[in-house]
């Protein structure tokens, strides 16, 4: 069976404990809005509106400006809206803004399709809250990692878990390993490990990862974007906010990139990846999305590949021999 099952062979992690069962816990650290969706919002539009520079919309920049880019009663006259309602809307004092007001908002900041997508969805405060999605690899989908034996491929949860992967996706990766219990007296766990499961803890709180991930900055930047994502999407979820703020805590890097706003949907492109048996790798990704149910988020899918007939072909031909598929116990 070519693959690693991450949450098939550990038993599962207690929840991580909440700010009351520890004062002085990670959470203290989270960044302003995580959990809080209207707070979330105004933090969204305040970034967002910072990085519009007065030019972009017609008017005179230059000379002595307190802040950054627009001000408040700028962008609200650009987009048509009252001065009022926006400052309330930033402070999180306004609730559910209409589709109008969020289309116009979006307009005048300039937002991408990404950007759109998570302004609505925090600013709609009556959404029932969804179910956390399902954070394991069912069956079917472990056989669709077991026909990749070829090509690295590997599965996250909305938290950025690598819950399943196969061998080859293992091996690039840095091998990834289950999850430890939490334990207080340790705040970078899993040190005796290759590496640890969750993607972004990996990134910001582990040094090796720099190695792995030569374009480690732009890594880190759609790493931080995706959870900002999900942040909006599931604001009840403990262990989402707790690692937020553990990374916000122990991460210097993370506090900066988180506080940029940056929003990110996983998609396409490419990737260096270095390994020591083949160097550095440029390989193509692609992000499969796999709904747990119809309109539900689910897990996504990464599989790595390279250009029939080009050198990091053949190298992960040779890495993929090293890797060999693994037994299925009793098989």
């Amino acid at each position: 069976m070519d693959r690693v099952d991450l949450d098939q062979h550990t038993t599962a992690p207690p929840a991580p404990p909440t700010l009351a069962d520890s004062p002085n816990a990670p959470c203290d650290h989270r960044p302003d809005g995580v959990g809080d969706t209207r707070r979330a919002l105004g933090a969204f539009l305040r970034t967002r509106r910072e990085r519009v520079a007065p030019e972009q919309i017609g008017l005179a920049g230059g000379g002595r400006r307190r802040v950054r880019g627009l001000r408040r009663e700028e962008l609200a006259q650009h987009a048509g809206i009252s001065v009022d309602y926006y400052i309330r809307l930033e402070q999180g004092r306004a609730t559910q803004p209409s589709p109008e007001v969020l289309g116009a908002l979006a307009d005048a900041l300039g937002l991408d399709a990404a950007e759109r997508r998570h302004l609505a969805t925090l600013a709609d405060t009556r959404r029932t809250r969804p179910p956390l999605p399902r954070t394991a690899a069912g069956p079917s989908l472990r056989r669709v990692l077991d026909a990749l034996g070829a090509l690295p491929a590997y599965v996250t949860d909305h938290r950025l878990d690598i819950v399943a992967c196969n061998p080859l996706g293992a091996a690039l990766l840095g091998g990834p390993v289950p999850p430890a219990p939490y334990d207080p007296a340790r705040p970078h766990p899993r040190t005796e490990a290759p590496r640890d499961p969750n993607q972004a803890r990996f990134l910001f709180l582990d040094p090796a990862a720099r190695q792995v991930f030569p374009d480690w900055q732009a890594l880190a930047t759609e790493t931080a974007g995706q959870l900002r994502v999900s942040a909006g999407r599931f604001p009840d979820d403990r262990e989402l906010t707790w690692l937020i703020g553990e990374l916000s805590a122990h991460s210097e890097e993370f506090r900066r990139i988180w506080a940029t706003g940056e929003v990110v949907m996983c998609d396409s492109g490419r990737r260096r990846l270095h390994h020591p048996a083949t160097g550095t790798l440029h390989l193509d990704y692609d992000t499969l999305h796999i709904p747990a149910a119809p309109g539900e988020t689910g897990l996504v899918m990464h599989v790595l590949s390279a250009e029939h007939g080009t050198p990091e072909e053949a190298a992960l031909t040779r890495l993929a021999a090293q890797h060999p598929p693994q037994a299925a116990p009793g098989s």
